[in-house]
């Protein structure tokens, strides 16, 4: 026998079929010892550390290999959800059970409780709705369960166990609604760890985001509620007729907005350097251009840059293309959606909030809520001048960075780095612009250098070369970009051109980027006057959970979360 397989044999006996399941507690800790002596990091970071405890506990109650038996099939009862259960019950007056009616139910255990030897209170739950189960063994005796059995039950069963119980629907004397046991509950999966009262170390939740759920109730709603934004996004467009597409993510492009890409090379292309995409756009207007008409799509995208609080370099979009759409339109779009969404999340009710703070849903009806629309429209340049107290030059002239290099330096004004004019324009915005839109606020009219994809026209006002683009920002946050997209070949080239100028000059580009000819080539074949639009996700989730760091609406976290779960010991 290999010294692998005699080790093994060793230390788990009893997952070996031809070894009787009597592993008594002296293997469990040696195990343990094993296993702590193999890793690189210490058993005491464990949240509990009570792992060995546990394993000697559930070994000397009852077989190893019994502890994670298979669904059992009944076909005598019908398994029901604890949300289910409480409704059955809810119809019952105190103290009442309905004998007709058998069930069995499954949950997590929150709490154990005991009145007496025989009574045994547990309660449990299941997606975030709680019932109570009542294991009287006066009742359990009457079937046959035998007294050990009973016994041995009450010494294994604790907080963070999967149970299975059959019994008759029961509304307890304290109006709680139950199942009264009529058997002896089945451990379906038991936890090897005790489930903290409190993880308060960012470093564990940061590494465990399965025990972080477990004890902050906040993470699993704001997952729930995200489902839903994502499910009323996808209605709003289905319900308007736009085909729902998933385009590559993988590309030999980056895919339109300005960023750096991650890169990567395929076994099968060794000498293509290939990108995760930017952003879906460039293909979704193929798409129209092909014939297809409304598109959307909601999915990942990547940039390789920094991580922050509102920003991470993996993250979810949602991008729509409608043919014939005016910026008007895109922006009563925008005011539609987001006030059906509130709507829908404000029916899931109070319960499904109840752990977050600051969230933007108000569940008043009789007050007026964040997202009534029309939402207040603040045009770029005119609003930067007025708040400055200075006329913008021509931002069309040659020394136009110049000129505004000398306003920020009059200002006093903060220079970014690597000061391109869209830069210095950007931080314009973010400077007068963004501070007043703390209710949802379009802005409008943006200097033409700083949307590459966009139209753009002479703006009567002004007269600068402005695009037709608008930004939704709420409390000083970018939530949508919209645009009436740039259909010439023959202008998009020269934006395309220009846009690689100050990519090089900014430092984003790397001397390899070139025009997208195979896009201006799709361009060629006629792209209807047509409406994009973009919002993120991720920071949409921030707003109606009220999270305060993109993380926190992510599964795993940001990309730091995610790499450190990959990489640390545990």
């Amino acid at each position: 026998m290999p010294r692998s397989a005699e080790v093994y044999r060793f230390l788990r006996p009893v997952l070996l079929k031809d070894i009787q399941s009597t592993l008594i507690p002296s293997y469990a800790r040696c195990f343990s010892a094993y296993t702590r002596l193999a890793s690189k990091k210490p058993i005491k970071d464990s949240p509990t550390g009570d792992y060995e405890k546990r394993i000697a506990q559930l070994q000397a109650n009852t077989s190893l290999q019994d502890c994670w038996p298979r669904l059992p099939q009944r076909h005598d009862v019908a398994r029901i959800s604890v949300n289910d259960l409480r409704k059955s019950s809810a119809t019952l007056d105190n103290g009442a059970t309905k004998l007709d009616d058998k069930f069995v139910v499954s949950g997590r255990v929150r709490s154990v409780r005991t009145a007496g030897s025989k009574l045994v209170f547990i309660d449990i739950e299941q997606d975030d709705r709680v019932a109570q189960a009542i294991c009287n063994f006066s009742h359990l005796d009457q079937n046959g369960v035998p007294r050990e059995q009973f016994n041995a039950f009450k010494r294994v069963i604790r907080r963070g166990d999967w149970y299975a119980f059959v019994g008759h629907p029961h509304k307890a004397q304290g109006g709680e609604e139950s199942i009264l046991a009529t058997e002896l509950p089945q451990l379906m999966s038991p936890s090897l760890h005790q489930i903290p009262a409190q993880l308060d170390d960012a470093e564990t939740r940061a590494r465990r985001p399965h025990v972080d759920m477990l004890v902050h109730r906040q993470a699993v709603q704001t997952l729930r509620i995200r489902s839903a934004i994502e499910r009323g996004i996808s209605t709003f467009f289905d319900n308007q007729g736009y085909s729902k597409v998933s385009t590559p993510l993988l590309t030999a492009g980056a895919g339109g907005a300005v960023a750096r890409p991650f890169e990567t090379i395929a076994t099968e292309m060794q000498d293509t350097t290939l990108n995760l995409r930017i952003a879906p756009e460039l293909w979704l207007k193929r798409l129209v251009v092909g014939g297809l008409g409304k598109v959307y799509e909601i999915g990942p995208a990547f940039r390789n840059e920094g991580v922050d609080a509102t920003h991470n370099p993996e993250f979810t979009i949602c991008e729509s293309y409608m043919p014939f759409a005016d910026l008007d339109h895109l922006m009563r779009m925008t005011e539609d959606l987001l006030s059906g969404l509130h709507e829908q999340l404000r029916q899931l009710g109070e319960d499904s909030f109840k752990h977050l703070a600051d969230t933007a849903v108000n569940f008043d009806t009789n007050e007026a809520h964040l997202f009534q629309g029309p939402f207040p429209r603040l045009p770029f340049i005119a609003t930067v001048e007025k708040e400055m107290g200075k006329k913008l030059p021509d931002l069309s002239s040659d020394d136009a960075t110049q000129q505004i290099l000398d306003l920020f330096t009059e200002k006093n004004i903060t220079v970014p780095a690597k000061p391109t004019l869209p830069r210095l324009l950007d931080a314009l915005a973010g400077q007068y612009i963004e501070p007043l839109c703390v209710k949802p606020t379009f802005i409008t009219e943006h200097p033409a250098v700083m949307s590459p994809l966009s139209k753009s026209y002479v703006c009567p006002k002004t007269s600068q070369l402005i695009s037709a683009r608008a930004e939704l920002f709420i409390q000083g946050n970018e939530y949508a970009n919209m645009y009436e997209e740039e259909n010439s070949p023959f202008a998009q080239r020269e934006k395309f051109v220009e846009q690689l100028r100050y990519r090089e000059v900014d430092g984003e580009g790397d001397g390899r980027a070139e025009v997208d000819e195979s896009y201006l080539e799709a361009l060629e074949w006629g792209l209807p006057p047509t409406g994009g639009w973009g919002m993120g996700i991720d920071r949409l989730v921030m707003l109606f959970t009220g999270q305060k760091r993109i993380g926190d609406v992510l599964p795993f976290g940001t990309l730091r979360n995610v790499v450190g779960l990959a990489t640390r010991q545990t």
